[in-house]
């Protein structure tokens, strides 16, 4: 599978250059958090050289529709997959594995295969992690922008909404990422969470 590393350039510059400044949560430091994780999975258990490069081009192309719009962005994105794996002569195999991975992100999240399980639980990785606050301000900012939300109040509601109606999918992130997002809806059911 030779093409990575250009195609990897290119998506990221596609990213910088035509991302929404109103994007604060869905910008490319997200592709960027998303893809570290991948490679912490990668690199965990072991996963042979293809797949690894299957589930890196998806962490890279899994918001890219965000450039044309917030609306579906899953399907626009994995359109755009399609045409640029394709110029840049990766099989068709190969490009729907990764166009997988992109839908399986679309919430609510179905995946059906290990990599695509693993690119969900990559995507949602901060809801049980240290920097949850931070990153979910930027998520705030991003739903006010869109006028989703108006109020932190409507916000707390959907959080807790959003947590208890999310799952894990790989035995790392139930492991290791669900207990902190367990003390997190506690935390905003009692009014004490830092949101």
């Amino acid at each position: 599978m030779k093409g990575y590393i250009k195609l990897r350039k290119e998506i990221l510059g596609i990213l910088n250059s035509k991302l929404s400044h109103k994007l604060t949560y869905h910008a490319v430091s997200h592709t960027l958090d998303v893809l570290n994780v991948c490679n912490q999975y990668i690199k965990r258990e072991k996963i042979e050289e293809r797949n690894a490069k299957i589930l890196r081009i998806g962490a890279l192309f899994h918001d890219i529709g965000f450039t044309i719009s917030h609306i579906d962005h899953e399907q626009l994105g994995s359109e755009i997959a399609q045409e640029m794996m394709a110029k840049y002569r990766f099989e068709q195999p190969d490009i729907d594995r990764v166009k997988g991975l992109i839908m399986a992100t679309k919430i609510p999240q179905s995946p059906q295969t290990y990599l695509e399980k693993i690119i969900c639980d990559a995507d949602l990785d901060y809801l049980g992690r240290t920097d949850f606050p931070e990153i979910s301000e930027k998520l705030f900012e991003e739903l006010k922008m869109f006028s989703v939300v108006s109020t932190r109040e409507q916000w707390n509601h959907m959080q807790i909404k959003f947590l208890e109606a999310h799952t894990y999918h790989t035995n790392f992130a139930r492991k290791n990422r669900q207990p902190r997002k367990e003390k997190r809806i506690k935390d905003l059911k009692n009014g004490t969470g830092i949101v």
